[in-house]
């Protein structure tokens, strides 16, 4: 092979018998230079990049100067017809790694592009390195869309070569926003609730609420189980379709608080317009798990006054910006460094305890983790390609 021309000039010959790192290195020296358009073999470039960052997975190049990523649409990802188990065993693996120092957690950053929307936009970014895979999320959270006939959350992450940049999957992560929701409720309780926890309370119908109550369903096989939402037209199907799917009673209920007094586990997932308190801390026994994460706030100062610990997925998330449940509650001291018990990937990694006694009353407020939809979303696409499901999409 001759010498090789690349956009910028000519590189010389790479395939002189230097080694793939020099070869690297001479690639970029010329591209410094500068110099005349031309072509040279992406295939050969990118086993030079590679080598010299210690590359362990390979590009896949069809063809020379063709990059290709995979395609899962929504469809797609209903035949994937992920089991309860590969859910939970997936967000895990990411809590794993988090508590383990092998992940990178971004600030999740918002956009509302016009507050008459009534929506905004969320961007989640991570790095999973026992994976080998980094990702970013966008999700919109329109709180009116079902006046459009819409779902009120729709998303979609990119997966990517973290070595090279290179993508590897775009997928619809609508689901994966709610099952991983639903898996970080369902393994908080795991880790947090008393084991013989045997009636929920769950507020909201919409978006996680599914994925919530049937993966905590998984893990407790509960006796009684309430829902309760503002419109009766969402919560009354939400309980005949959980009731069909789990085979045993759901029952919708008219009040927050018929829904939540007396409950073991009490989940508030509404979706308001505005901070207002209907959760009342009147209503949490001893010994009671407790999740809040709607992201306008429906619980009262005093939730976090009766609870023996506090228990976030990632503090550097929770103690910034301007939304979510607790967020007065950071505002005003009372959850903060000091009064924080753990991160939840600190207790599954076994570095903080987690529930100590059935008396304890404990919270957990997870605002969302983009290593559980990148998780997820890795878990995914290895099991569309065993499967043969998704598209091929040509890149570059």
């Amino acid at each position: 092979m001759g010498p090789c021309r690349g956009a910028f000039g000519v590189f010389g010959d790479l395939s002189d018998g230097a080694s793939a790192v020099e070869r690297a290195t001479r690639h970029d020296e010329a591209i410094a230079r500068g110099g005349t358009s031309g072509t040279c073999s992406p295939a050969t470039l990118v086993g030079a990049t590679f080598a010299k960052g210690n590359c362990k997975a390979m590009i896949s190049i069809e063809r020379a100067g063709e990059i290709n990523f995979t395609y899962l649409s929504g469809p797609d990802i209903a035949r994937l017809d992920m089991s309860d188990d590969e859910i939970l065993d997936a967000v895990e693996a990411g809590l794993r790694a988090q508590g383990q120092g092998e992940t990178v957690i971004e600030p999740r950053v918002h956009l509302e592009p016009d507050p008459a929307f009534k929506g905004h936009f969320n961007v989640l970014r991570g790095y999973i390195a026992p994976l080998d895979v980094a990702g970013v999320k966008i999700v919109g959270d329109y709180v009116d869309n079902y006046k459009r006939g819409l779902p009120s959350e729709m998303a979609l992450l990119n997966l990517f070569d973290p070595r090279t940049g290179m993508p590897r999957a775009l997928v619809d992560a609508t689901a994966i926003t709610e099952m991983r929701t639903g898996a970080m409720t369902a393994l908080g309780a795991k880790y947090l609730a008393r084991k013989d926890a045997k009636v929920l309370g769950h507020i909201g119908a919409r978006g996680s609420a599914y994925w919530n109550v049937r993966l905590l369903d998984r893990l407790f096989d509960f006796d009684e189980i309430r829902v309760h939402s503002r419109r009766r037209e969402s919560r009354e199907p939400f309980a005949e379709g959980l009731s069909a799917d789990l085979g045993k009673p759901v029952r919708a209920v008219d009040t927050w608080q018929a829904c939540l007094e007396g409950a073991d586990i009490q989940v508030e997932a509404s979706r308001l317009p505005a901070p207002e308190p209907l959760f009342k801390t009147a209503w949490v026994k001893p010994g009671n798990f407790v999740v809040p994460y709607g992201t306008m706030s429906a619980v009262e100062l005093s939730l976090t006054d009766p609870m023996d610990k506090l228990v976030v997925d990632d503090w550097g998330q929770c103690k910034g910006g301007k939304l979510g449940s607790l967020r007065a509650h950071v505002d005003a001291g009372k959850l903060s460094a000091e009064t924080l018990h753990a991160e939840l990937c600190q207790i599954v990694t076994g570095q903080k305890p987690g529930r100590e006694s059935p008396d304890e009353t404990i919270l957990f407020w997870h605002r969302g983790l983009s290593l559980s939809d990148i998780a997820l979303g890795a878990a995914m696409l290895d099991k569309a390609k065993r499967l043969g499901i998704g598209q091929t999409l040509r890149y570059a």
